[in-house]
């Protein structure tokens, strides 16, 4: 087997992104810029056939929105098919010529496997590395895109003999344990929580809603007194419009957008999440991700009820790197729905302490 140039380790995998996909926030910015830019043109061409007046400016910020809309759709891209993904015996590597990020496998502490839902044999695998609470607080995560069968990348990583089942985001995950992995414990979480930034999203979702009813009443009326001026001609006046409508369309979709992501994407990510703990790992599976988490980086359980259900944290450890906050010990992103390793909104909280406590009381027994 060939070794690493940099560690000088023995390379047990090594590939590329099998298909080079555009992540959803960079399609959204290279949709939002383009009609930003097509509306700023038409009103430019109104404005200088009707009135004469210099647009240059308004032509410009039209070409540097053209210029966002098509960067963010090829530049990922571009940027991706030069990238290489290695696994050495002690590291999992990222690297796109000189540049290099890695993160050692004993230090890991959980992955993320986001499958492709066009293709149920790729998927993103994001290693997580959580580290300590204070200056250091934060999580250092490495993803591997678009790679194939990454439950199987996942395994080999882990040092595990990867199973026929695997390889297929469309099986169900307690169908794709390791050999010999049972599962002692399941369930699903019977509420969405209102948190703070989900609050403020449903404000923000009807903030925009009212602006967009304001903006089309007072729009609607205006636009109907200039046509009847006759100003315009019949191809200036299409434009206007077009113009107009793109801009209310594109202000509509916003609304309705932060508005699903307050009021109805949390209680359908609620009902799309299972949680699995076995013998081995807790397990997360939430519509086309999953979570897996070796029981052994777990260093406490921490039980928080709110009404007469429970949410569970799961505080992790590892060498030198003991996840003492919610940036760290709870999950990788900043976001409310980021999935973390937490049994959110359970009922039997009791269960599954009893089964994940004992390697609590082991790790306080070797620090004694």
């Amino acid at each position: 087997m060939a070794r690493d140039t940099l560690f000088g380790e023995r390379i047990v995998w090594q590939g590329r992104s099998a298909a080079l996909t555009v992540p959803f926030v960079q399609k959204v910015t290279s949709v939002v810029a383009g009609v930003v830019s097509l509306v700023t043109l038409c009103y430019a061409v109104v404005v200088a056939k009707s009135l004469g007046v210099p647009v240059g400016a308004m032509i410009l910020f039209a070409g540097w929105c053209a210029t966002l809309s098509l960067a963010a759709w090829r530049l990922p891209i571009w940027w991706r098919s030069q990238v290489e993904y290695l696994v050495t015996e002690r590291h999992v590597i990222w690297r796109r010529g000189p540049i290099r990020r890695t993160i050692e496998i004993d230090q890991v502490s959980y992955a993320l496997i986001r499958w492709n839902p066009r293709h149920v044999s790729l998927g993103d695998l994001v290693i997580v590395r959580a580290v300590p609470t204070g200056a250091l607080r934060r999580t250092l995560s490495l993803t591997l895109s678009d790679v194939e069968g990454p439950d199987r990348l996942w395994a080999v990583i882990r040092g595990v003999q990867p199973g026929a089942p695997l390889g297929s985001g469309d099986r169900p995950l307690a169908q794709r344990l390791d050999p010999g992995e049972r599962v002692l414990w399941s369930a699903s979480p019977l509420a969405s929580a209102w948190t703070t930034r989900r609050a403020a999203t449903a404000l923000a979702g009807t903030v925009l809603a009212a602006t967009f009813v304001r903006s089309l009443a007072e729009s609607v009326p205006t636009l109907g007194r200039v046509l009847r001026l006759h100003a315009l001609t019949p191809l200036l006046a299409c434009v206007l419009v077009g113009g107009a409508a793109l801009g209310m369309l594109l202000l509509l979709a916003f609304a309705i957008g932060v508005a699903y992501a307050a009021f109805v994407r949390p209680a359908r990510l609620a009902r799309a999440t299972r949680y699995f703990v076995t013998t081995a790992r807790v397990l997360i599976r939430r519509g086309n991700e999953e979570l897996s988490l070796d029981r052994s980086r777990i260093a406490y359980v921490i039980d928080a009820p709110w009404k007469k259900l429970h949410d569970v944290f799961l505080v992790l450890d590892g060498p030198q790197a003991r996840a003492l906050a919610p940036s760290g010990a709870f999950g990788g992103e900043d976001r409310d729905d980021a999935l973390r390793p937490v049994f959110a909104a359970i009922a039997d909280a009791d269960a599954v302490g009893r089964i994940l406590r004992p390697g609590e009381r082991g790790l306080e027994e070797k620090a004694a």
